[in-house]
């Protein structure tokens, strides 16, 4: 008998792994990979965005430098493989270590672990010019081959948008929960919807919406200027039934400690909110 094959022709098996519609769609856990046998993670936590450039990046090492300030063991996935920015925030550079037993991440000045491409290529500069399953199997590396050691919190940077690599983290690894981060921009309601809606449909839960960009303090009067129009996440979030966890103006001090690689003295105190709500986590388990 011919094997069934799904109805689009452009379709590979690769494209087809997370299809809800292919008949005899394997569950979830079939698709879970082993954590390095050197590694303790209690909570695996997903900084995902509808679209780019909403600075999902530095909310990621924000969340992880206040989580580290509060004595929490941190590790931080860059699992945006084709645009990586987490090692220069830190002004880590590499190559990482490696033996028999696996892939060392490298230390912020803070103790946060890092793992990103950037720590394993010869040159940070070069780009990576890889089709999707590849990606996808690097995030899962980062998983199974990487000493992460004893973490309470890993958060992981995913790339923008709902493709492959944010498909492979929902199915792969144990996440407890994903923030969204979106900018106060036109279209951003269906762009924070599109990114609601694929981690419901993983079954993963919604834990926050972070604001990036919300507004410009004037450094002379103090007043707050809309840059990108007036916010409308409060009434996006509740219409979601979800936590507005933060809302981030845009703030030089952080730019200049991003652009000097030495991110790791960065306290963004806009995000407090947002780490109470991941702090939930941790006491729900005790």
């Amino acid at each position: 008998m011919a094997e069934k094959s799904c109805s689009n022709s452009s379709c590979s098996k690769e494209s087809c792994e997370g299809c809800s519609s292919a008949q005899g769609a394997q569950s979830k856990d079939s698709f879970a990979v082993e954590l390095n046998v050197y590694s303790d993670v209690k909570h695996v936590i997903g900084i995902v965005s509808g679209k780019g450039g909403v600075g999902k990046s530095m909310v990621t090492a924000s969340l992880a430098n206040l989580l580290a300030a509060k004595g929490y063991r941190v590790g931080i996935m860059d699992a945006d493989i084709t645009g990586p920015s987490i090692p220069r925030m830190y002004g880590l550079t590499g190559p990482a270590e490696a033996d028999d037993e696996g892939i060392y991440p490298m230390l912020t000045e803070n103790e946060i672990k890092v793992m990103s491409i950037n720590l394993l290529m010869p040159d940070p500069e070069t780009p990576v010019i890889w089709r999707g399953p590849v990606i996808a199997n690097m995030v899962k590396q980062f998983w199974s081959d990487v000493i992460w050691g004893e973490l309470d919190y890993l958060l992981i940077d995913m790339p923008p948008g709902t493709g492959d690599v944010p498909l492979t983290v929902f199915q792969s690894l144990p996440v407890d929960g994903v923030m969204i981060v979106t900018s106060p921009q036109d279209l951003v309601k269906m762009i924070v919807k599109k990114a609601y809606n694929m981690a419901k449909t993983m079954d993963i839960p919604v834990l926050g919406i972070v604001e990036n960009y919300s507004y410009l303090k004037c450094p002379d009067c103090g007043k707050e200027i809309s840059v990108f129009g007036e916010s409308h996440i409060d009434e996006i979030a509740a219409d979601l039934g979800v936590a507005v966890a933060g809302k981030m103006p845009i703030d030089p001090k952080l730019t200049e400690l991003t652009d000097a690689g030495d991110f790791a003295k960065a306290e963004n105190a806009y995000l407090n909110g947002a780490v109470e709500l991941l702090r939930v986590l941790d006491v729900k388990e005790h």
